[in-house]
């Protein structure tokens, strides 16, 4: 008896010593995989800065809004789909209804365009419109080009953004990607790349395509950091533009007007804002459409969306309303 007690207890001990031993083991074990709080994430190499270092933050600059509607019960909400107002000057957002879903942006999408096209194209560049190019229905909005003119990619781009010529756009692409598809390519990644992660784009004119769209909130990223570059403000806050290209080996003249009835004079804008300039959109599917760009008393910028209105007539309606009620 005595023995098998003794041998009892040493087994004991053994299992005992064994069990301390895989206790400390795992306990360092945990200690790899463990952040200390008060660390940085530099000492744990997740990223290149230097532990003191500020880090930049994306939305550092940029008016922010979640899914929640905002003050659409104010106006007439229901004759569009999506809408909204930003006030870039004190970065904030006013107005919002719907601004992450996805829908058709028509031509709204050559603000796209003419931002690619300003910061990877030379204005001044001569382009040789293809039989692509012209390649448009016969109730297409165009600038009336031929195969074989040769114009400058500004002429284009004021083509393009006044007159909403949808052969400009195709000639654009070409000249800047040299095809359709690798525009496209490009768009997207430009797009990805100032946070307009819920859209894809597949023409350069916005001509109607299920897979091509955006949301009113990537739009409006898209045009805020377009304003930035001197070349595309200029021509995105044109009323009319004169163009001097050959057609046919002959010199021709053109004249283009804004789209834009605010500037046109044919609506009326809100009492205290001056518009800056804008781009339409109408398709069968993507309604009508505006992008703005406003000023108010106070001197603050306005970009103002609306999506898909239900007519011509609803989609200055809600604009007005929005801009009267939130941007003031």
């Amino acid at each position: 008896m005595k023995c098998t007690n003794k041998l009892l207890s040493l087994f004991l001990i053994g299992v005992s010593c064994i069990s301390l031993i895989g206790c400390g083991a795992a306990k360092e074990e945990e200690s790899v995989t463990t952040y200390d709080l008060y660390d940085t994430s530099f000492s744990y190499g997740i990223t290149h800065n230097g532990a003191t270092s500020d880090v930049e933050l994306f939305a550092k600059e940029l008016c922010v809004t979640g899914n929640e509607d905002l003050g659409t019960s104010a106006v007439d909400s229901q004759v569009a789909s999506g809408a909204a107002a930003f006030n870039i000057t004190e970065q904030t957002t006013v107005y919002a209804q719907s601004v992450h879903e996805k829908l058709y942006p028509a031509s709204t999408t050559k603000i796209l365009t003419a931002y690619i096209a300003c910061i990877k194209g030379n204005l001044d560049d001569y382009y040789t419109v293809s039989t692509n190019a012209v390649d448009q229905a016969s109730d297409s909005s165009v600038i009336n080009l031929r195969a074989g003119d040769v114009i400058t990619l500004r002429d284009l781009l004021y083509g393009l953004m006044l007159r909403s010529g949808n052969d400009a756009a195709v000639a654009i692409a070409e000249g800047i990607s040299g095809d359709v598809e690798s525009f496209a390519a490009e768009m997207n990644a430009t797009a990805k790349a100032l946070g307009a992660t819920n859209s894809n784009f597949i023409t350069p004119n916005g001509l109607h395509d299920e897979n091509h769209y955006t949301t009113v909130y990537d739009m409006y990223l898209i045009l805020n950091a377009a304003l930035e570059n001197q070349d595309f403000y200029n021509i995105f806050t044109a009323t009319s533009y004169t163009a001097n290209y050959t057609s046919g080996g002959a010199a021709k003249t053109a004249e283009w007007h804004t789209t834009n009835q605010y500037l046109t004079g044919k609506v009326n804008k809100p009492s205290g804002f001056t518009i800056l300039g804008g781009k339409t959109g109408t398709t069968g599917a993507a309604g009508y459409c505006l992008v703005l760009l406003s000023e108010n008393e106070d001197g603050d910028k306005i970009i103002s969306i609306v999506f898909n209105a239900d007519c011509r007539s609803n989609l200055y309606l809600l604009m007005n309303e929005i801009l009267t009620n939130y941007c003031t």
